[in-house]
């Protein structure tokens, strides 16, 4: 998808096929909603989308998961050259008031230039009527609370979570099924003809969660990197063959180094796969030196 903030990374890092001489910020790597769907590109349903999957095969290909509209997930590859606007995504309540949605999601450092930075919650000092008051000034930047980064962080961003991407970092997005984003703050960019993106304030102060202050990186246990309701996220070394999903369950595999072969499938850096839950050959097994991975899962219905 084409955006300003965007770049042409996920061709030169990935292999990415992306539209010549544009800007590219995101890939939506595995996707089930009204306006954009995954296509299974091997394997028994091959051709059919993962919605048509989710309503019509959902024990064949997920076990027993939480019943839901569509798939609960969302997954992107984003590629941040500049500065996105700082935004925030409703927590559940405020999104039922304001006709939106939730939006929990989780970030994995895949690439970071030198001196790149997340902006991520408050800085305890500020509050609401003080972030309200650096809007109008245009200095709101001043009160977000920033973390330097390098390849291999991550950070868990709950729903009322006010953030921004800083430049020069690529990131694997694992979210909840949602595209409902306020944009708070732009950094006083204008376009080419001198006029402001828009902004979307009364909606951002109703949405952040102010006593959100000074949040830090993702600290690891293990191989567990986030477990939620939502989803659980482990990151992978892999050394050894090792089975991807349990009997029963689904997993998502996405390739951060090296190479992985599955049933077949091989995926290189930046490469995604849904492993369904009847698949009888579920070993994921390195194909180059130095391998590792994201393995995602679902929580099952209780």
């Amino acid at each position: 998808m084409e955006r300003i903030w965007g770049g042409r990374r996920l061709e030169t890092l990935y292999g990415k096929r992306l539209p010549p001489g544009v800007p590219i910020g995101e890939s939506w790597e595995l996707v089930d909603r009204v306006e954009a769907q995954s296509v299974v590109d091997d394997g028994p349903w091959r051709g059919r989308t993962l919605h048509d999957l989710w309503i019509n095969e959902r024990d064949l290909v997920f076990g027993a998961i939480e019943d839901a509209p569509r798939f609960p997930l969302l997954i992107k590859l984003l590629d941040a050259q500049e500065k996105l606007s700082v935004q925030v995504h409703p927590p559940a309540e405020a999104a039922a008031e304001m006709g939106g949605e939730p939006k929990t999601e989780f970030w994995y450092i895949a690439e970071a230039a030198p001196a790149a930075e997340l902006y991520v919650g408050i800085k305890p000092e500020s509050s609401r009527e003080s972030f309200e008051a650096a809007i109008a000034s245009g200095n709101a930047d001043d009160h977000l609370h920033r973390l330097p980064v390098t390849t291999g962080d991550a950070m868990f961003l709950p729903s009322g979570r006010v953030h921004a991407i800083g430049a020069g970092i690529v990131i694997v997005e694992i979210q909840q099924n949602s595209d409902t984003t306020y944009r708070v703050f732009d950094w006083n960019r204008t376009d080419s003809g001198g006029t402001p993106r828009q902004l979307h304030v009364a909606e951002s102060l109703r949405a952040i969660e102010f006593d959100d202050t000074a949040p830090s990186l993702v600290q690891p246990a293990d191989e567990s990197m986030v477990q939620h309701e939502l989803f659980h996220i482990e990151k992978w070394s892999l050394t050894s063959p090792r089975q991807g999903t349990d009997p029963g369950g689904f997993a998502i595999i996405c390739c951060l180094t090296g190479a992985i072969e599955c049933a077949g499938v091989t995926l290189e850096p930046g490469g995604l796969s849904l492993l369904p839950a009847t698949l009888e050959d579920r070993v994921l097994r390195a194909r180059a030196p130095s391998t590792s991975l994201l393995r995602v899962t679902v929580p099952r219905r209780r």
